[in-house]
């Protein structure tokens, strides 16, 4: 392919004030950051409190935590953000909903749609993998538990759910990266995250090429370095003899 790759692009002034395309995407990166970690949160809290959930010996508790589950994960994410960002609001009472369409600035109202619909969408995926987790350990683990007189509260936070993180932090990682990775619906409700400012820095400077493989670099490097990281976490935690680390 015949094509001048024109790399110094990105320190060119966009026209808007003194920004050069690189400022753009700096922006569009941090955005895409805050996004992520906030929804992570969420869906990590949410999704280990739902997991827990389908895992007692309750059936009303447990068919709760199903109904959750095969609702979000069976809806795709981008119908669940329209329905954050244009329904819902509609729906809130008139105080609040004044406050979410008129006070907040149009960026933070989207940012609080997108965070909760990827939290909430997150949350059904992390559900399954504590629940899998906690259902991986040994059955006597359980019932020592029970012997001791501990009480169910007691089971699951000082036996089972140290144990269960432990092994499925290999899942959660990829569901971690992929939180990273679905934040890019932002850009569809207006949020100006590290892809919308790729397409905007495409569209101003018309070098394609360059904007899209800078951000696919971008990506590339983040979501490398995260799994690197949550690598090193696995061999932190991981108990000698009992869980193994990368599948040795």
């Amino acid at each position: 392919m015949n094509y001048n790759w024109d790399w110094g692009v990105f320190f060119k002034s966009t026209g808007v004030g003194s920004e050069t395309y690189l400022d753009w995407y700096i922006t569009g990166l941090g955005w895409t950051i805050a996004i992520a970690i906030t929804a992570w949160i969420i869906a990590l809290l949410l999704g280990s409190l739902l997991g827990v959930m389908r895992t007692v010996p309750n059936r009303l508790v447990s068919g709760i935590a199903t109904a959750y589950v095969e609702l979000f994960r069976n809806v795709p994410l981008l119908v669940q953000l329209f329905i954050w960002y244009f329904l819902v609001p509609d729906l809130l009472p008139e105080g609040l909903q004044e406050w979410f369409k008129q006070d907040l600035n149009p960026t933070t109202s989207a940012l609080i749609s997108v965070v909760i619909c990827l939290g909430l969408f997150t949350a059904a995926r992390v559900c399954e993998q504590v629940r899998t987790g906690i259902q991986a350990l040994p059955k006597g683990q359980e019932a020592a538990a029970r012997a001791m007189g501990f009480s169910l509260p007691q089971i699951y936070n000082n036996v089972l759910l140290p144990q269960a993180y432990r092994i499925i932090i290999p899942p959660l990682t990829s569901e971690f990266l992929n939180v990273f990775k679905n934040s890019s619906v932002a850009s569809l409700i207006g949020l100006m995250e590290l892809l919308a400012q790729t397409k905007q820095t495409a569209e101003f400077s018309a070098n394609l090429f360059e904007a899209f493989t800078l951000a696919t670099l971008i990506y590339f490097t983040l979501n490398m370095g995260l799994m690197l990281l949550m690598r090193m976490v696995e061999k932190k935690v991981a108990v000698p003899g009992l869980i193994s680390v990368g599948g040795k």
